[in-house]
């Protein structure tokens, strides 16, 4: 399941909210709210579009498209170096239809009618696997963090800020092995999603300068898209780059003939709006937001942040 255009639009709408009520950045809340709206209109026609040429994966999905699903993390904490695990698998474990499978039986929209957060012994397995890394990884993240929006708390859910503590902990370390290794090509749409999702999980110290300067640094500038880079000297698209993880083929991925990519868009323009939604609040500070530590699960109670 890939659209990140609904953080995206919540992001936008929690930044004009912000602008709005000091009178020197009306105008930036004011341009904000029709980045906003423009980005409405162009959900409505998506689905629109997924109605016609994939009518299941709108059902499975609708309710994550739906108003009020992504919710803003109002707390932040920090990523925790002593969760991460002792070795990564190199490779995805796990397929991204199992993934999606999992993800359909927590929002209870399969063909079974079940309810929402109901999980099976297959899903618990798949979701709690320790040593996952690439994107195996950030779809557990997600899987727990869809839960904690739809309001999952029995059982296994109970435990959810602890497994989404560890995965982002393991997810800042690929990020920063993405950093020591130059952010190849490779590297960089899982870099720019594991900032995506680990900030909406309310962990502030994704929110790097540096992070920003260099995503931002690799938009293509006539364009304004993000997708395989026009220099030379990067790696091979058939070469595993040097530590091991694959790049996950991904069913819905559009890549087009001018080097734009759909999916690394899409974590790009997310990613960023996190950036826009936590430096709208907190100074930068020794190259970093430093928002008061609080745990982000304290805000998401039976599904909706506190005020």
């Amino acid at each position: 399941m890939d659209d990140f255009s609904y953080p995206l639009l919540v992001q936008l709408q929690g930044v004009q909210k912000k602008w709005a009520s000091d009178p020197l950045l009306q105008p930036l809340s004011l341009r904000a709210g029709q980045l906003a709206n423009t980005l409405s209109v162009l959900l409505q026609k998506s689905i629109f579009y997924l109605r016609k040429s994939d009518p299941t994966y709108l059902r499975e999905f609708q309710p994550s498209l739906q108003p009020g699903f992504w919710k803003l993390p109002h707390a932040w904490t920090r990523t925790n170096a002593s969760l991460v695990y002792p070795r990564l698998e190199p490779v995805d474990s796990f397929s991204e239809e199992s993934s999606d499978a999992c993800l359909v039986q927590l929002l209870g929209t399969g063909t079974d009618s079940s309810q929402p957060c109901r999980l099976s012994n297959f899903c618990r397995t798949l979701m709690t696997k320790t040593g996952c890394s690439d994107y195996s990884l950030s779809h557990q993240l997600l899987f727990f963090l869809w839960a904690r929006m739809q309001g999952c708390t029995e059982g296994l859910f109970h435990q959810s800020q602890h497994y989404i503590d560890i995965f982002c902990a393991n997810m800042m370390e690929l990020n920063r092995r993405a950093e020591a290794v130059g952010y190849t090509y490779r590297t960089r749409d899982l870099f720019m999603e594991n900032i995506m999702f680990c900030g909406m999980a309310g962990f502030s110290d994704f929110y790097k300068l540096r992070w920003l300067e260099a995503i931002l640094s690799w938009q293509k500038p006539q364009l304004g898209c993000f997708g395989k880079p026009d220099a030379k000297g990067e790696l091979p698209e058939d070469t595993p780059h040097r530590q091991g993880v694959l790049r996950r083929v991904r069913r819905r991925e559009k890549m087009f003939t001018d080097g734009c990519s759909c999916h690394n868009t899409a974590t790009a323009v997310a990613a960023l709006g996190g950036f826009l939604y936590i430096l709208a609040e907190f100074h930068p500070d020794n190259g970093e937001p430093h928002p008061p530590a609080q745990s982000p699960e304290s805000s998401y109670q039976d599904g909706t942040p506190n005020a």
